[in-house]
């Protein structure tokens, strides 16, 4: 296993709260000069539990913000956090990424208009939620009346499909805590949290995975393309031979050129 989740997380420039809980803040790290850069939302792993914060991808936003992208880390609440969970957890990467927009869109280094958001693991899962939120049925408690519609989604690792990762028992049942039971008991959960469920779309997805992970199989993605294609549209599956899971948020790897090269092309570097 990677020593990333021991690794000193490097220094970032500014810190926003996005809402009122210990939890609702996210650290912005801009890149040297007047820009404008691409805006980058970076939403950490961890299974969705209290447990693994944001430090430990702060090594992957350092390294994407020296290659001239202002990165924003979210912080949101988990499950053992008061609210974190079915449905917190999602509310609070929409209020997230729609709060820090109005703050930081006036700021002149920053190109809102190429802004973009990247997860690994369950940060994957909600990378991807967040791009088809518009999607989610108006009768659910993670519906909202969106500021600001993310259309370019990374996803490294990702958790594409609740249902699938439930049965797997991902994370030691990590999708049952997150969504408070299983698909059989909650149908209407998982049809709004999962985003293989809200395709398509409409958006630009690439999904980055290795073969060799054995914390959330390839398949994750795999049949996430596979679902998207049949309904017409195209996302990118970058397919990593014999990496595993947390080589992907770790700029000392050896895939890492690989993964920034599928990276910048979505903000339009």
């Amino acid at each position: 296993m990677s020593d990333i989740l021991e690794r000193h997380s490097p220094n970032f420039d500014k810190r926003i709260e996005y809402g009122p809980e210990p939890q609702h803040f996210a650290e912005l790290r801009f890149p040297d000069g007047p820009g404008p850069f691409p805006l980058l939302f970076v939403i950490h792993g961890g299974f969705w539990q209290s447990a693994y914060d944001l430090k430990h991808i702060g090594s992957l936003c350092t390294a994407l913000t020296n290659k001239g992208v202002v990165t924003c880390n979210l912080e949101y609440r988990r499950v053992g956090n008061s609210g974190g969970g079915w449905p917190g957890t999602f509310q609070d990467v929409s209020l997230a990424t729609d709060h820090i927009v109005e703050i930081i869109s006036s700021d002149p280094r920053v190109d809102i208009a190429r802004a973009a958001v990247i997860g690994h693991s369950a940060g994957g899962h909600l990378a991807q939620w967040l791009a088809s939120r518009h999607r989610v049925p108006k009768a659910s408690p993670l519906h909202c009346a969106q500021k600001y519609r993310l259309v370019r989604a990374v996803s490294l690792a990702g958790v594409c499909d609740l249902r699938a990762a439930w049965k797997q028992r991902l994370g030691n049942g990590a999708v049952a805590k997150l969504m408070g039971g299983s698909p059989d008991q909650y149908p209407e959960r998982f049809d709004a949290g999962s985003p293989i469920e809200l395709l398509p779309a409409g958006t630009i997805q690439v999904l980055i995975h290795g073969t060799a992970d054995t914390i959330v199989p390839a398949s994750q993605s795999e049949e996430f393309v596979e679902r998207a294609e049949q309904l017409g549209e195209q996302p990118s599956l970058v397919k990593l031979e014999g990496v595993g899971h947390f080589e992907l948020i770790d700029p000392e790897s050896d895939a890492w050129s690989t993964i920034v090269n599928a990276i910048l092309p979505v903000l339009g570097m």
